[in-house]
């Protein structure tokens, strides 16, 4: 356009200013303000999608850069195989990449809804807090987990899928939100229980533990040592050889978010040290105890350890609560015929366990992830004679009533059957 084309379209304008002067300030103020709103909205984009937020006392987290978990197959797990055909009870601990913490694959989206499902039909089940509001170390340890779970892990191990975000609120502080894109963008806040008191902190760590379960497919429990005792003033020094020391003090289940447990009421086990939680396993206090107790005690922050363990249910869903995975002497169940499994329902149930202590708040935190695999599935795959010879090693190890502890004499001849069919 020419320069005097340009003069004639602004013509009409020009005369307008110069008849009122205070459309000038009008046009040059709305000028301002727009180029003063695009800026800050240009910042805000660059600024409001995050990395993650920094967490110094936690190990470093390797990215999975363009991650698809909607294709990503479950973890095959196969821990029957290495029992060498006899199933002896043992810690078998093994270390843990802290970067592999929460495994994520194609069942996320349906299990997080079943998960949130469970938290409303038995809230009281599927999270607990033991304690009264004075113990805030409880709810200091929940809310640790959780802001680095949701503020620092997710958003680093699986960019593309959980996206951080800074807002800022009305009073011009600052949130982060995570955004969960594997859920059509769901948010959550990263952040509760932020300068609360003690009642205040109790409510966000249940929150929090609320949250854990619409959030991450990994049931979580927390644990502390008993509290240590004042001293008698006797005027003496204590006795180092009496002194069970840190590697030999009792953990207590203190929290818990537990969608999925397998044969347990986990509200039932809140406020038991470990030799209580476990005790209807057979063989625990005799093969286990002391070893667990001693490596609570002495395990360290930023150390990860892991182990399997692996059971054969019938009818029995992922909510385990109230029975169907375990068995005794006395429970009078028939023994099922082939004919009579549902193959459907019929698994090869296996956790991968994994254990660590928080940094700040000491807590240990053992967490496990459920993997249901059909017995038809490990049949196609040429492993149902190795698993038949599995469920007759399970009185054939150092626990023999391991084998009426996984309830087998009610489905192992069954189940064998059908693997060797």
């Amino acid at each position: 356009m020419a320069l005097p084309e340009i003069a004639a379209l602004l013509q009409p304008y020009l005369t307008a200013v110069q008849d009122d002067p205070q459309i000038l300030l009008v046009v040059v103020l709305a000028l301002g303000l727009g180029w003063l709103w695009l800026s800050r909205m240009q910042q805000a984009r660059k600024s409001s999608i995050l990395t993650s937020l920094p967490a110094d006392d936690f190990p470093p987290i390797e990215p999975l850069p363009e991650f698809d978990w909607a294709s990503t197959e479950p973890e095959q797990l196969r821990p029957f195989r290495a029992r060498e055909g006899r199933y002896n009870l043992t810690m078998a601990l093994e270390p843990l990449p802290p970067s592999a913490l929460l495994p994520l694959d194609n069942t996320y989206a349906t299990r997080l809804s079943q998960r949130a499902a469970l938290l409303r039909s038995h809230p009281d089940t599927v999270v607990g807090i033991h304690g009264d509001e004075a113990d805030s170390r409880t709810a200091s340890a929940v809310c640790e987990y959780y802001t680095f779970l949701l503020g620092t892990y997710l958003p680093a191990r699986y960019p593309d899928v959980f996206r951080l975000h800074a807002t800022k609120l009305l009073n011009e502080n600052k949130i982060h939100m995570l955004e969960n894109r594997a859920r059509g963008g769901e948010l959550w806040p990263v952040t509760v229980g932020d300068s609360m008191g003690a009642k205040g902190m109790r409510v966000a760590a249940r929150k929090a533990l609320e949250n854990l379960v619409r959030v991450v497919d990994e049931d979580v429990f927390f644990l502390f040592p008993e509290e240590e005792e004042e001293p008698a003033s006797s005027g003496t020094e204590p006795d180092a050889d009496n002194d069970p020391g840190d590697g030999e003090r009792k953990y207590f289940l203190k929290a818990y978010a537990s969608p999925f447990p397998s044969g347990f009421n986990p509200a039932q086990k809140l406020g038991l040290p470990l030799s209580g939680i476990h005790a209807p396993v057979p063989g625990y206090a005799d093969k286990l105890e002391r070893g667990m107790d001693r490596f609570f005690g002495r395990l360290e922050p930023g150390t990860y350890k892991q182990r399997t363990n692996w059971t054969v249910t019938t009818g029995t869903g992922l909510f385990a609560a109230f029975g169907g995975v375990h068995g005794g002497d006395d429970d009078g169940e028939q023994e099922l015929r082939a004919d009579e499994l549902d193959l459907e329902s019929t698994v090869l149930r296996c956790e991968r366990q994994t254990v660590h202590r928080l940094p700040k708040s000491k807590a240990v935190v053992f967490a496990f992830h459920t993997y249901t695999y059909p017995i038809s599935q490990i049949k196609d795959e040429g492993l149902g004679e190795e698993l038949a010879r599995a469920i007759d090693g399970l009185k054939e190890g150092n626990v023999p009533r391991m084998h009426v502890y996984k309830r087998a004499p009610v489905w192992g001849e069954a189940v064998k059957e059908y693997l060797r069919s």
